[in-house]
C-alpha cells in the first residue's frame, strides 16, 4: 500500500498492489490530473491500473478519474450507490459541481461500492461502511487485522470535512456524530485521512472532532462562516492567483455562496461579506492581496 499525500485541492491517493489486481482509492482534483497519472505511472513501473474506488464523489477525491480512465481503458471504476443515477446521466448541478464552483470532467462507472460489503486490496478484505456526515453518500474502508482505516473526509487529525447537507438545508450533524461513533467502534491502529498525513490513531482526535462538532450544532452559522471560507480557499488553491475583481465576480456567480449567504448573513451586503472572508484568509496566512489580485499563500 502506498499513499500519496497530496496537500488540500487534491485529496490524498492510495495506490495498492496486489497480486489480482491493482487499485486506487480516490483520484484526486481535475487541475491535477497529469500529476495524479504521472505519480501512478511512476509506482506502477509498467504494471496495470485494475481497478478505482471513490470514497465519495466530491470534486477533490473524483476529479481525476476521466483522466485516469482515458489512460487506463480497461478500469473499472466502483462509486458509492447514493448517486450512481446522477454519474449515469451527468447531472453536475446535483453532484455540487456546479454550484460549488469547481471542476469535475464527466466520467463513467462500472460498479458500486456497497456499504455492508467487503473488498480485497492488495491481497486483504476490506470492510466498507457507510459514513455519512460531510457527504450524504460517503464510504469509509476498514481492515480489520492491521486495524487500518481509510476514512476520507470523516475523520481528519485536525477534525473532518465541511457538513455539506447542513448548508444545502437539510440535517446532517447527528450523522457527523454517529460516524465518529462508528469510527470509536472501530478502533482502528492507523488513520489515512482524505487530506493531511498519515496517523496514528488516539482518543484525542476524537474528542477534538467532537468539540469541533458540538461547537458547529450549538452555532449553525460558525459552521457555515468555515464553509465560504473554505470554498474561497478551494478556489484560490485552483488558480493560485485571480483580479479580486474577479475572485468576488466567481463567488457572486457560484450558488453556494448565495445559498450560504442567504441561510445565514442575508443582513450583509454580498461585496462587503466577501470582502470581510478575504480579510481573514489574509490574517490566517492563507492569502494575500497585492493591489488588485487576491493570491493564494
Amino acid at each position: 500500500m502506498l499513499v500519496f499525500e497530496r496537500g488540500w485541492l487534491s485529496s490524498n491517493n492510495i495506490l495498492f498492489l496486489g497480486t489480482e489486481s491493482n487499485v486506487i482509492v480516490d483520484s484526486g482534483y481535475a487541475t491535477h490530473a497529469e500529476q495524479t497519472v504521472d505519480l501512478l505511472d511512476a509506482a506502477l513501473q509498467g504494471r496495470p491500473l485494475d481497478i478505482l474506488l471513490n470514497t465519495h464523489l466530491h470534486s477533490d477525491h473524483c476529479g481525476g478519474n476521466s483522466a485516469l480512465q482515458a489512460v487506463y481503458p480497461e478500469l473499472d471504476t466502483l462509486i458509492p450507490p447514493g448517486q450512481a443515477h446522477l454519474v449515469s446521466a451527468w447531472d453536475p448541478v446535483a453532484l455540487t459541481y456546479v454550484p460549488t464552483g469547481q471542476l469535475c470532467p464527466q466520467f463513467e462507472f462500472t460498479g458500486l461500492l456497497k456499504p455492508g460489503g467487503e473488498i480485497e486490496l492488495a491481497d486483504k478484505s476490506w470492510q466498507i461502511h457507510a459514513a455519512p456526515g460531510h457527504d450524504p453518500h460517503s464510504a469509509i474502508l476498514f481492515e480489520p487485522q492491521s486495524r487500518t482505516l481509510i476514512s476520507a473526509d470523516a475523520l481528519w487529525e485536525s477534525g473532518f470535512g465541511v457538513v455539506f447537507p447542513e448548508l444545502e438545508g437539510g440535517s446532517a450533524f447527528d450523522e457527523v456524530a454517529a460516524t465518529l461513533d462508528l469510527i470509536e467502534r472501530l478502533a482502528p491502529r492507523t488513520v489515512i485521512p482524505g487530506h493531511g498525513a498519515v496517523f496514528g490513531y488516539r482518543p484525542q482526535v476524537l474528542a477534538s472532532a467532537r468539540q469541533r462538532l458540538n461547537a458547529f450544532v450549538s452555532n449553525p452559522s460558525r459552521h457555515a462562516h468555515h464553509a465560504a471560507k473554505v470554498l474561497l480557499k478551494f478556489k484560490l488553491l485552483e488558480q493560485q492567483q485571480l483580479l479580486f475583481a474577479d475572485f468576488l465576480e466567481w463567488a457572486r456567480r457560484t450558488s453556494y455562496f448565495q445559498q450560504i449567504r442567504a441561510m445565514f448573513f442575508a443582513s450583509i451586503p454580498f461585496d462587503d461579506w466577501v470582502a470581510h472572508l478575504t480579510a481573514e484568509l489574509e490574517r490566517s496566512a492563507v492569502a494575500r492581496r497585492d493591489e488588485d489580485l487576491i493570491l493564494n499563500a
